[in-house]
């Protein structure tokens, strides 16, 4: 791909992005959502901010948000376009403080990943048919345990980093209370293994949020079992979602 086509490429990407995303029911669902699970002056991290529709939710809900985003030009918007007191990182988040590697989808931007084990499993999973890593973005890599060293402990995070929410979890040490990770019924094996890497974190509970849909799928938290057996009926087409885990209490 030359150039100019990948510079088209990367505006349509951007411009599909935000047709998608800075939906106002969108934005109404996740407000809603947010205002029911945490309480005004709760500091929330916002990991894969994209184009900062769930960082907008959690401060209207009355959170302190820190959005981490180290993807271009979406890091740019957000510092733009975001409420002032929320706090923007165009860094991306590991297991180690380093630099890495980003493989960027210029058509599908919200793919882009710094997980080589994701790209590749892309290649034949469902649903990414279209999808291609046309392009590399160096990037500043910096942990969970950095950002609460920095920022104080949050109540909530939120991971949506494509394959990356292992290493992610790999780079926190505290007993945070509720984190969120995106799930992928065409890759179903991660799912499960974020699931055992939460619960050996001390997390007991767990629920789902399917797409984009902003509303609990259960009306009682579940346990590990009951998730991995959700999980496992899961189509490989099905819409992936978020993956809540809550400690006991």
């Amino acid at each position: 791909m030359d150039e100019f086509t990948s510079r088209l490429a990367a505006a349509f990407g951007f411009l599909r992005s935000l047709a998608i995303y800075q939906n106002p029911l969108l934005l109404w669902r996740w407000r809603r959502f947010y205002s029911a699970i945490l309480r005004p002056g709760v500091l929330a991290f916002d990991v894969g901010a994209h184009l900062g529709t769930r960082a907008r939710a959690m401060r209207a809900a009355g959170a302190r948000v820190v959005a981490v985003e180290p993807q271009a030009p979406f890091s740019a918007f957000l510092r733009l376009t975001l409420p002032r007191d929320i706090t923007v990182l165009d860094v991306a988040l590991g297991r180690e403080v380093t630099q890495g590697t980003m493989a960027v989808s210029s058509r599908h931007p919200t793919v882009s990943s710094l997980s080589a084990e994701f790209v590749a499993a892309g290649e034949t999973a469902a649903g990414f048919e279209h999808v291609r890593w046309d392009r590399h973005q160096a990037v500043k890599v910096l942990t969970l345990d950095a950002l609460i060293a920095r920022f104080g402990m949050p109540d909530y995070i939120k991971i949506d980093v494509e394959g990356g929410e292992m290493t992610v979890l790999q780079g926190l040490s505290h007993p945070v209370p509720m984190i969120s990770v995106e799930y992928l019924p065409a890759m179903p094996q991660l799912a499960r293994d974020l699931i055992d890497r939460m619960h050996a974190m001390g997390f007991e509970r767990f629920n789902i949020v399917r797409g984009e849909g902003g509303a609990f799928l259960w009306a009682d938290w579940q346990g590990r079992e009951a998730t991995v057996a959700w999980l496992k009926a899961l189509d490989a087409n099905a819409k992936s979602g978020d993956l809540f885990a809550a400690r006991a209490g």
